[in-house]
């Protein structure tokens, strides 16, 4: 299913639905949460509580670098056993509601993502996230699609449900 035009309220997204956009080489993902946005946010920007969540459940992450702020940048390493992939990037822009972070896996340093991240108040404590990605290429963002990322993102956000179900809001 592709599309640019963003779901209305009324649609629901416990899981995350994950889209390639047909016009741009870009991919949207929409989750809802049973959190504020601020709790979002502070899933998304602390560095131990981001190490906590993110990617599948079969991976360990460590962060290296971690400047959450507007200008600034981070870089974190997810190990399985002897296997480790390592992403890095900037945050150009970090705002109450909104990040904007570029995206590299060190493993292909040349497809760089911009991503934006936005966390929508749905009343009654839900918020969506909706996550663009924009890539290099449509051959980047296929082989981001085909790299095991729909695993690391759903196994990653039911970690977050449990995170904010146990109170680390």
């Amino acid at each position: 299913m592709t599309t640019t035009q963003p779901p209305g309220t009324a649609t629901r997204f416990p899981e995350a639905a994950i889209l390639a956009d047909e016009h741009v080489p870009a991919v949207h993902i929409w989750r809802d949460f049973h959190a504020t946005p601020e709790q979002l946010m502070r899933a998304h920007t602390d560095p131990e509580l981001f190490a906590r969540w993110v990617g599948p459940d079969s991976l360990t992450t460590r962060i290296d670098e971690w400047t959450c702020r507007t200008n600034g940048a981070y870089r974190y390493v997810s190990t399985r056993g002897e296997e480790e992939y390592a992403f890095r990037g900037t945050f150009p822009f970090v705002g109450d509601a909104k990040i904007v972070q570029t995206f590299t896996w060190e493993g292909m340093p040349e497809a760089i993502a911009l991503e934006t991240l936005t966390f929508e108040d749905l009343g009654d404590g839900r918020t969506r996230l909706h996550a663009f990605s924009l890539c290099d290429s449509f051959e980047g963002r296929d082989q981001m699609l085909a790299s095991g990322m729909e695993t690391g993102i759903h196994e990653g956000y039911a970690k977050l449900d449990r995170l904010l179900a146990e109170g680390s809001r």
